[in-house]
């Protein structure tokens, strides 16, 4: 499995998301994913798995050490104290006594983000918490965050895929050594049937869906987190380690998204 180096820190570049997975199913997944050598796993408190994500870890043969774990605090947990009360929830329910990443799920409308910040650098302080990163926020609510933390904002998880650009945010990523990692990176299946990427997909032997996420983890600074349930699309998605895309292909991919910006381009090296 590759990884993704920030700030010294190697992320698998590819994860297994586990939203509107729940019960029976999520911790099939989970277990079946482990065994077939996904070692980043996200969930969040907005899920209402992490539970079964517990579990599986729990019992399953890989060593939690080994395992990159991701959850999220809810938009509504965001004030100093609910962020402490309810990650020492997250930890019961994990039945784990730390996690490798905690994100805010979303940008607060009321609660600064320097407050909830607070409590998070706190945690890290006590051991339960390795890194701490955001999700869907904007370039401008990204650097506030890392102008208020006082450690590094290691990630901000946001939707992207090959027909949604994130150009700034992803220069903006690169330059100050954030990952940008991406949910729904199969668009939740859609536009899997374009021309573009079935050409590329069959001129190395592959599917679209592992085209799109080729395409993803060749981008400096990117990881991505698919979302399966089955065992025929969880060992699909972790199959994209023993191929690349060319220059050419990889800017065939950026046209679906109307084309890459010349700074951007310069950045990946494209």
């Amino acid at each position: 499995m590759e990884s993704v180096s920030v700030h010294g820190v190697a992320v698998p570049a590819l994860g297994l998301g586990t939203a509107r997975m729940r019960g029976d199913e999520c911790r099939q997944a989970v277990t079946t994913g482990l065994e077939l050598g996904y070692r980043h796993i996200d969930t969040a408190q907005m899920y209402k798995n992490e539970d079964a994500v517990g579990d599986a870890v729990a019992q399953s043969s890989v060593d939690r050490d080994e395992v990159f774990l991701v959850t999220k605090l809810l938009r509504e947990n965001l004030r100093y104290d609910d962020v402490l009360d309810s990650f020492a929830e997250s930890l019961d329910r994990l039945q784990m006594e730390y996690v490798d990443l905690l994100l805010i799920h979303a940008p607060s409308r009321s609660v600064p983000v320097s407050e909830s910040l607070r409590a998070m650098n706190e945690l890290q302080a006590q051991g339960a918490v390795n890194h701490i990163g955001v999700s869907n926020f904007s370039v401008s609510q990204l650097r506030e965050a890392m102008q208020a933390s006082t450690t590094p904002i290691l990630t901000n998880q946001v939707e992207y895929h090959p027909f949604k650009s994130q150009s700034s945010l992803l220069e903006f990523c690169i330059e100050n050594d954030v990952l940008l990692t991406a949910y729904s990176p199969l668009n939740l299946g859609s536009g899997l049937s374009d021309e573009t990427l079935r050409e590329i997909a069959d001129h190395h032997g592959k599917t679209p869906a592992q085209v799109a996420l080729r395409w993803l983890v060749q981008q400096e600074h990117v990881a991505a987190i698919p979302k399966a349930s089955q065992e025929r699309h969880l060992a699909e998605n972790i199959d994209i380690f023993d191929f690349e895309l060319s220059e050419a292909e990889m800017e065939q991919v950026f046209e679906l998204q109307g084309g890459l910006l010349t700074r951007l381009r310069s950045l990946l090296q494209l």
